[in-house]
């Protein structure tokens, strides 16, 4: 049998539930979520025990060395955590111009130490449980370890995932920096590959490693990983090959708890984290878009005006986007309703280029979680490209994500690289409102896709009426650069016709992976939850 075969039409339908629901990429670690919620968890506890169980389900897009972001709502309220990591302190600028120099690069590297600062995604765990949760940690990463150590069939995308991850290694081996440290990839290729191949899909996979460090991240809730045995061997993998990370960078390291940023879009309000995070780029396209009215969503001109609104709010986070302590300019100045009318102004009939930066792909993976008792949680954690660095500590199971790429190495640029500050980041995690009342969590992964993502889906359900499930089965744009477009197939050649028209360079895409995988839960006035989860991955949304 073909798992990546599917030529007849097919299609999902939203989830109904009462009790609880958790919607994410692989099924089995929305049913892990889930099961924590039938033993006495809640939302909170079912976010982390899915975030746990997708770093040995899913670890072609996260791991325990990545970044988290989250958006609780809780008692009438909501809370926003930043669990992103700064640059290690031994990290200068000074330092990586002359690295970059040394090799021949001609930007950061992607591969290696350079790229690597201090992962978050287990100090978040450890503050929602802590905070929010109603189970010890020792239970709520029960069904990961067990995962771990037990093994698990390899779901088809991620088998996809996997296979490229390993081209991608093998390239890097031939890059200057790496050459120079012959075995700094081996871990790796220990750890994620049989015999130097990626799994098949269907597959057993085990991780015993994971496991083991799992459990101690459990009983220690966190601290051994910033702290004891697990931060001792991170220190010393980085001073073995010459990194910049060290047992102080990781021991100095808390998570921050945030106010999140609203923009108010056709009654509703739009929730996305402040930066280092890009959500203000959804806002401000939104915040843009709010100035028109869109009766279809299949015209040309739809497509346009979205198209333009990113590109604008793109050539502003490129400009401005950085650690919010080292930004010239206040997040709300941005999202100011007069200037984006202004920038919504300067939409015309055709597309135009817009001064800002290329975007480039990435691996993350998204979740959602609801309770019967109101609690919500929007979720996201990445090890950026993929696995990340390529750096995994041996024994351990740990990848070190590789959120260093995205710092500019240009003087006096807001996003420069700073021993201490975080680098801009692409994960957000969405969640809407109305009245004062929550509506629910929403978000579609995938690098700079994601701000283009939140819009389309938003505009989807709000301005186009369709529900969780067809707001995320709905073809998908994403703005490439300059006036370049991918469409995904399914996109009508009435709209491709109009798009080229008004000047767009119009490419279709044959794979969807680049076009981002999204989760929704909803909440309605009488308390029902109704689910839809990414036809482009492999997940589902587990209910109760």
């Amino acid at each position: 049998m073909d798992y990546f075969s599917y030529p007849y039409p097919s299609r999902r339908t939203v989830v109904m539930a009462r009790r609880g629901m958790v919607a994410t990429s692989q099924p089995l670690a929305a049913q892990a979520g889930l099961e924590v919620m039938q033993k006495g968890g809640n939302a909170i506890d079912a976010a982390v025990a899915t975030a746990a169980a997708l770093t040995v389900l899913e670890p072609t897009s996260n791991g325990i060395g990545g970044d988290a972001f989250a958006i609780v709502y809780k008692d009438g309220s909501l809370f926003g955590l930043n669990a992103s990591g700064p640059a290690p302190e031994a990290l200068t600028l000074e330092t990586l111009q002359a690295y970059v120099k040394r090799y021949g690069l001609s930007d950061m590297p992607s591969v290696g130490w350079p790229a690597i600062t201090v992962p978050g995604a287990p100090a978040a765990w450890a503050a929602l449980v802590r905070r929010f949760g109603r189970l010890p940690m020792t239970k709520v990463l029960t069904p990961a370890i067990r995962y771990a150590e037990e093994g698990y069939p390899v779901s088809p995308r991620v088998a996809f995932d996997w296979a490229r991850a390993l081209r991608r290694y093998e390239e890097a081996r031939k890059l200057p920096h790496i050459r120079d440290e012959a075995d700094l990839l081996t871990a790796w290729f220990r750890t994620f590959t049989k015999d130097g191949r990626p799994p098949r899909a269907g597959e057993l996979v085990r991780f015993p490693h994971h496991a083991w460090t799992l459990q101690a991240i459990a009983e220690t809730e966190g601290k051994a990983f910033y702290e004891g045995h697990l931060a001792e061997a991170i220190e010393a993998e980085s001073v073995k090959y010459g990194g910049w990370l060290r047992g102080d960078d990781l021991k100095q390291f808390d998570v921050e708890w945030v106010e999140p940023l609203r923009v108010r879009y056709r009654g509703y309000e739009v929730i996305e984290l402040p930066p280092n995070g890009h959500g203000l780029v959804a806002l401000m396209a939104l915040g843009m878009l709010g100035s028109g009215a869109w009766s279809e969503r299949e015209q040309a001109l739809t497509y346009h005006v979205g198209i333009e609104a990113i590109k604008l709010a793109y050539a502003d986070a490129r400009a401005h986007l950085a650690d919010i302590r080292y930004m010239r300019l206040k997040p709300e100045d941005l999202l100011d309703a007069s200037y984006l009318k202004e920038r919504y102004a300067l939409i015309g009939p055709q597309a135009e280029v817009r001064a800002t930066g290329r975007p480039e792909a990435g691996g993350t993976v998204y979740l959602a979680t609801a309770d019967g008792e109101g609690n919500m949680v929007s979720y996201i954690q990445s090890n950026y490209m993929g696995f990340g660095s390529g750096v995994v500590i041996p024994d351990t199971g740990i990848a070190l994500h590789n959120r260093g790429h995205n710092f500019s190495l240009e003087e006096g640029h807001p996003n420069v690289l700073v021993p201490g500050k975080r680098p801009y980041h692409t994960i957000i995690p969405g969640f809407l409102m109305k009245e004062g009342k929550p509506v629910g969590p929403f978000g579609v992964m995938g690098g700079f896709m994601q701000p283009q993502g939140h819009v389309q889906v938003v505009m989807n359900m709000i301005d186009f009426a369709l529900n969780p499930q067809a707001a995320l089965d709905a073809p998908r744009w994403q703005w490439i650069h300059g006036n370049k477009v991918a469409l995904e197939y399914g996109v009508s050649r009435t709209v491709i016709e109009g798009l080229l028209k008004r000047g767009h360079d119009v490419h279709i895409e044959a794979e969807s992976g680049a076009f981002g995988r999204g989760q929704i839960i909803m909440r309605d006035a009488a308390g029902t939850l109704f689910g839809g989860s990414e036809p482009r991955a492999d997940g589902g949304v587990a209910a109760w």
